[in-house]
């Protein structure tokens, strides 16, 4: 049988930073009680009226600046009508014929291929809906709406369809959220609902017309967006083999059944029933907004990582997951400029740092420990004052208490021993007390080596200079300096 073609596409849902809602000025917070954060226009109560929130659109320009999308100086306001719960005024002020920008794009990587441009149709305004709540009381199921997030400040991405792959949508959103949290433009955190995707696909015999398009909705996670596209595909495919026709329409991902379910047809567009905003005016973008916007522009993620391989000698995957997060792009940047050194700062953030703060259950940003101070303490490790084992131990301590790590390396007295007397001393104690070893590794057993650097190091407390103990140890078990010679 011919193989089917795939064509996916993702609408993707943030919620900007905005301090207040899109139309009105009811404060944007996540959690609280519900309907506490509410007023006439957002509830859309007769006779109330909306204001643009400027910083909204200042915002959804810098995003349309970030990935190369054309801003349009004039764009329109649109109703988008339909009727659920939890919109409480019967339809959406969005944008449809006239967006605020279009003809975006971002950069993917799948492993082992060429880098793909996917391409960004159109990024809009809009507000949020409320939430709709279920759960019981007593023996009966009930249901309530939460109006908090009614008309929270969203930009909608929609990418071109020309995603092939699950894998590729995966990084596609790995790339935006990025792109989204590095513009300081949203939180983008799917797990509190200010970053959602409805993944669109359809299957199709190559050289025909593409399929019908399934819509899978508000999948919470990438990984679940992934798993959703690879089920989606497998079953399309599977009802085109059989002869049957896919429906259009939209589905929810089950993660525990690990399968999609039918949730109802899919709308056309004729069906929202679009048309100019009347309350609203057409959106303008000033020049003096456009350059606001492009001067606050940061450097993106793709830029730094590129950066980081270039101008500090990182590994791509070390640049490109110091990059991904700007907490955690910043931090690094914090002990590089302390330390002068790009290399082990990336591996002590992306390893011990980010290891300790994992058994804590705490971010980047929650760290007891500064970049200064990590940067302070891999200089201790530079200049051989202490060891990489007794730092390890520093900064496991100052997580645990908040106190810095030179600082208790100085209280511990943790300073490194590299007087070579006394290590030689020490050597030739632990050398004289397993003369059995000693015998082996002269036969030939080279791996004993480090069997008497353990000795060493734990008589030292982990405190001896571990190149000054191995030469020295060498150097007698080889009967170099003193003690016996070979037999």
């Amino acid at each position: 049988m011919t193989r089917l073609g795939v064509v996916i596409g993702l609408e993707v849902h943030a919620q900007l930073t905005t301090r207040t809602k899109l139309f009105c000025g009811c404060p944007v917070a996540f959690g609280g009680e519900p309907n506490t954060r509410v007023c006439p226009v957002c509830l859309g109560l007769p006779g109330a009226l909306p204001v643009a929130n400027r910083e909204a659109l200042r915002l959804a320009v810098r995003l349309s600046q970030a990935v190369g999308a054309k801003v349009h100086h004039v764009s329109q306001w649109a109703r988008k009508n339909y009727f659920y719960p939890d919109l409480p005024k019967g339809y959406q002020i969005s944008q449809y014929q006239r967006p605020l920008s279009s003809s975006g794009y971002l950069r993917v990587e799948p492993e082992g291929e060429p880098p793909r441009t996917i391409g960004i149709d159109r990024i809009h305004l809009e507000e949020d809906a409320g939430k709709s709540m279920h759960g019981s009381l007593g023996d009966e199921t009930v249901s309530g709406i939460d109006f908090n997030r009614c008309g929270v400040a969203l930009v909608e991405i929609v990418s071109a369809p020309v995603l092939r792959t699950p894998q590729e949508a995966y990084l596609y959103l790995e790339r935006l959220r990025a792109v989204l949290r590095a513009t300081g433009v949203s939180e983008a955190d799917m797990q509190t609902g200010s970053l959602r995707c409805d993944a669109n696909v359809s299957v199709h015999r190559e050289g025909e017309p593409w399929g019908r398009r399934v819509e899978v909705k508000n999948v919470n996670s990438f990984r679940f967006v992934r798993r959703a596209l690879a089920f989606e595909i497998d079953r399309q495919r599977a009802t085109v083999a059989r002869g049957g026709e896919v429906e259009h329409e939209s589905r929810l991902w089950d993660e525990q059944r690990c399968e999609t379910r039918p949730m109802r047809g899919k709308e056309e567009l004729h069906d929202y029933r679009y048309f100019p905003e009347p309350d609203l005016p057409a959106l303008v973008v000033s020049e003096t907004l456009m350059a606001e916007a492009a001067h606050e522009l940061p450097e993106l993620p793709h830029a730094r990582r590129d950066r980081l391989v270039r101008d500090s000698g990182l590994s791509v995957p070390d640049a490109h997951r110091l990059s991904s997060e700007p907490d955690l792009a910043e931090y690094f940047e914090q002990v590089v400029r302390v330390s002068r050194r790009p290399r082990e700062a990336a591996s002590w953030v992306l390893t011990e740092l980010l290891g300790e703060l994992n058994r804590r259950g705490l971010g980047i940003d929650q760290s007891p420990v500064s970049g200064e101070q990590l940067g302070e303490l891999i200089q201790l490790v530079a200049a051989n004052t202490i060891s990489g084992k007794i730092a390890k131990r520093a900064l496991a301590l100052a997580c645990e208490t908040g106190r810095s790590p030179a600082e208790i390396v100085e209280q511990h007295g943790w300073r490194q021993i590299s007087d070579q007397r006394l290590i030689e001393h020490i050597c030739r104690e632990i050398v004289e007390a397993h003369p059995e070893q000693v015998m082996a590794y002269r036969r030939g057993k080279s791996g004993l080596l480090g069997y008497f650097v353990s000795r060493v190091m734990a008589r030292t407390s982990g405190q001896a200079n571990p190149a000054l103990v191995s030469q020295m140890l060498t150097r007698l078990l080889e009967g170099c300096s003193g003690g016996t010679g070979r037999e």
